[in-house]
């Protein structure tokens, strides 16, 4: 038979109160210990990082950009016409006096000969002109020769009646008869002979005006016969024919309207280079500054001769002359790399520019504390910046270690942890 222990009981009942009590114990004191703490830091695996030094820092900007020829010539159609015969391709070296293509028009061709007739019948003219002019000074000249001799008769006529009349052997109406006579032939002399006097100054003035007329007809013919030789198309300079035709290449039997670049020509030993520079730092860029242009083949040095004044597509083109040897391979529309140096800065703050990081503005970044195991946010105000530096200019001291990489996935958090 069972029997009852009170005593048992109790005890059960005190351990489960016990057990409560700890447990209850325990539970607030975890929830007091979670509540205290703090949020587990966000890991950077591997960021870039580098110090700050104070030192001199070249300023430099960078852009891509390609060789192109310092001579560059078009060649235009001086008349319309359709091309015959191409006699050189594209990529061949030409001499300026190299044909590089033949056109035909025959409008062209009929008025050259058409000046050419007009030339000829002007210069028969001042022929036939220089004949008459002879002929009429000739004339003159015997007329003046008669009038002469017809004055010297009268003149003798005129002294021996004027003796004869001393005697009383001529009447006196008949030596004034004589003398009237002589008078009046003297005039007649006069007259030729002044006649005679103006023949070269006609004769010149003649000879001038249709001299004239001829330099007309011949400038007309030499016109159209270099229109004619121009429909043999040449190069114009030394170098390599880059192109026939302007959008498109020119076929055989196209026609070619007046006034439209037929072919490019350019001097392959002379180039430069155009570097497109952003806009945000084309500020500082000005002429006579030396950049280093990589052909991927070697760099050569130059220096910036021009500077676009407008901008295409958010960048300036800046022209740079090459100075000194040009490295193998290099020719037209290379693409190439340049390096311009703005200017050395000899003492200053400065480190690795970060990721979007521009110049003149301030930035949160991530300084390494901790023996480099835990990086802080901190402001930094920004300088002068380069191609691969940036000035600090306040938020840093020589030897802070800093996180270049881009850090925008942790900008809600102000400490970050770094593997």
């Amino acid at each position: 038979m069972d029997i009852p222990r009170p005593e048992a009981a109790k005890q059960r009942r005190r351990r489960r109160i016990i057990y409560a009590a700890v447990t209850l114990a325990v539970i607030t004191l975890v929830t007091v210990g979670l509540s205290r703490l703090q949020p587990a830091l966000p890991l950077v695996e591997n960021p870039y990082t580098d110090v700050v030094k104070r030192g001199p820092m070249l300023r430099e900007v960078r852009g891509s950009g390609t060789l192109v020829p310092e001579e560059i010539r078009w060649v235009p159609a001086v008349n319309a016409g359709r091309v015959e015969r191409i006699l050189v391709e594209v990529g061949a070296q030409v001499k300026a006096d190299t044909i590089l293509l033949e056109l035909s028009n025959p409008d062209a061709e009929q008025a050259m000969l058409d000046a050419q007739w007009q030339l000829n019948a002007a210069e028969a003219e001042t022929a036939n002109l220089k004949v008459q002019l002879e002929t009429a000074r000739l004339t003159q000249l015997a007329a003046t020769a008669t009038a002469e001799a017809n004055y010297d008769r009268a003149r003798m006529d005129a002294n021996v009646n004027a003796v004869l009349a001393k005697d009383g052997l001529v009447p006196d109406i008949t030596l004034k008869a004589s003398l009237s006579t002589a008078d009046e032939l003297d005039k007649l002399r006069q007259i030729e002979q002044e006649r005679l006097k103006m023949i070269p100054d006609s004769k010149q003035a003649q000879l001038a005006s249709q001299e004239a007329k001829v330099q007309q007809f011949r400038g007309q013919y030499e016109l159209r016969k270099q229109q004619v030789e121009a429909l043999k198309v040449r190069a114009g300079i030394d170098g390599v024919l880059q192109r026939l035709g302007d959008t498109s290449l020119l076929q055989k039997g196209q026609q070619i309207v007046a006034g439209a670049n037929l072919a490019r020509v350019a001097n392959p030993k002379r180039l430069k280079a155009q570097v497109k520079i952003a806009e945000t730092q084309i500020k500082d860029v000005e002429i006579g500054q030396p950049a280093a242009i990589d052909t991927r083949n070697g760099i050569v040095m130059g220096k910036v001769v021009r500077i676009d004044p407008a901008a295409e597509s958010g960048t300036f083109t800046v022209d740079v002359t090459l100075e000194g040897a040009l490295p193998k391979g290099a020719r037209p529309d290379l693409n190439v790399d340049g390096t311009i140096q703005l200017e050395k800065l000899t003492d200053v703050l400065f480190v690795g520019r970060p990721v979007n990081g521009q110049g003149e503005s301030t930035v949160g970044l991530y300084k390494v504390v901790e023996n480099g195991h835990e990086a802080v946010r901190i402001p930094v105000k920004l300088g002068r910046s380069s191609v691969t530096y940036i000035e600090i200019v306040d938020g840093l001291q020589a030897g802070d270690k800093v996180i270049l990489s881009d850090m925008s996935a942790w900008d809600a958090h102000a400490r970050v942890r770094v593997n």
